[in-house]
């Protein structure tokens, strides 16, 4: 898509584009970079830096028990949700006011400064002048950056992500440099556990790119990015495209959870006869083949077991499937298999 066209391209007025990757890795400067060539286009833009809204204690760990799990946490995650309220909140108003939703516990001051810059201009009409939100921040989990499509989806909004791809060492030199750094071992530790977009395996994560930031970023790199919004502006995202993503996302991890564990169960019970063979003085050679029997059979029953669960089950939420009933049952009936297949073998040996 040529530049000339960028900004013709309308259809949907809103875009949630995520900016994710480690600290320093050039999230805030592309973000001010997109933010003046957004105006450029004639759209309106701004940025949503999660450091500046979301307050420093959020950030720090406590301990919550819960019965007899104990587990670590911090409050981000709720703060996380509460920027994100916001930017609903705002979206679902009729006129643009400089307002922080009550108990949001977001900086009013930072949230103030956002919003702010998507005032109207006077020679913009604010419903055919496209909207962009540059959410800035790490986004080193994937379920972080699904909480803004799931946003996406809800309201039918374009929606895209920017991987920021920037070398360890250039970041943590980066770093240092800034007036409030982040721990070097912050860093470290996100470095272990980023995932970044993987459309492979998450589909909703088809409309995203990868910048290398570890140099400057090029005019070339900005005009990716816009084409990238454009595309997404054109295609906003459906609730009913989620339903079914969830929905398939949901089967199958039940599925494979359930195949897992009968697969647990099947290897039991293959030892278990094997022991119980060797005892009654099975031929050695008839164990041979009766290892190669079971394990054959267990192959065979459990993909019958997938394909039957994936096919069959009508589709529940994961938690509300029984998955341990569904194994016990699932190892029941290998375990008559496996009786009868001892069975055969020693009757074989009988009539030899």
């Amino acid at each position: 898509m040529a530049a000339e066209e960028v900004g013709s391209v309308c259809r949907a007025s809103v875009c949630l584009c995520v900016l994710c990757g480690l600290p320093a890795a050039g999230k805030s400067t592309l973000a001010r970079r997109m933010v003046s060539t957004a105006a450029q286009h004639g759209w309106r833009a701004t940025v949503v830096p999660y450091d500046n809204l979301i307050p420093e204690q959020a950030f720090r760990t406590r301990v919550v028990e819960d019965a007899n799990l104990q587990d670590m946490h911090t409050e981000w995650k709720l703060h996380r949700q509460a920027v994100l309220h916001c930017i609903e909140q705002f979206l679902q108003r009729s006129e643009i006011q400089l307002e922080t939703p009550s108990s949001s516990g977001i900086s009013i001051a930072a949230w103030e400064q956002c919003i702010g810059a998507l005032m109207e201009p006077e020679d913009l009409k604010v419903d055919q002048t496209p909207l962009i939100f540059l959410l800035d921040d790490n986004f080193y989990y994937p379920s972080m950056r699904y909480e803004v499509c799931q946003l996406a989806r809800k309201h039918s909004l374009g929606f895209c992500q920017v991987y920021l791809q920037c070398d360890l060492e250039s970041c943590i030199s980066r770093n240092q440099n800034r007036s409030q750094p982040v721990p070097t071992e912050v860093i470290l530790e996100m470095v272990k556990r980023l995932e970044s977009p993987n459309p492979q395996k998450n589909s909703w994560e088809i409309n995203s790119i990868t910048l290398n930031t570890t140099g400057t970023v090029s005019k070339c790199d900005i005009q990716r990015v816009m084409e990238l919004i454009s595309a997404a502006l054109s295609n906003p995202l459906s609730l009913a495209e989620d339903s079914k993503e969830q929905k398939e996302a949901d089967r199958l991890k039940c599925a494979n959870s359930v195949v897992h564990q009968a697969d647990q169960a099947c290897r039991r019970l293959i030892s278990e006869t094997m022991k119980t063979a060797r005892e009654n003085q099975v031929p050695p050679e008839s164990m041979r083949y009766l290892a190669a029997e079971l394990s054959e059979s267990k192959a065979i029953f459990l993909h019958n077991l997938r394909k039957r669960f994936l096919q069959e089950v009508p589709f529940i939420q994961e938690e509300e499937i029984n998955v341990e009933h569904v194994v016990k049952r699932a190892a029941e009936n290998f375990k008559q298999d496996t009786k009868e297949i001892v069975f055969r073998i020693i009757n074989n040996d009988k009539k030899a």
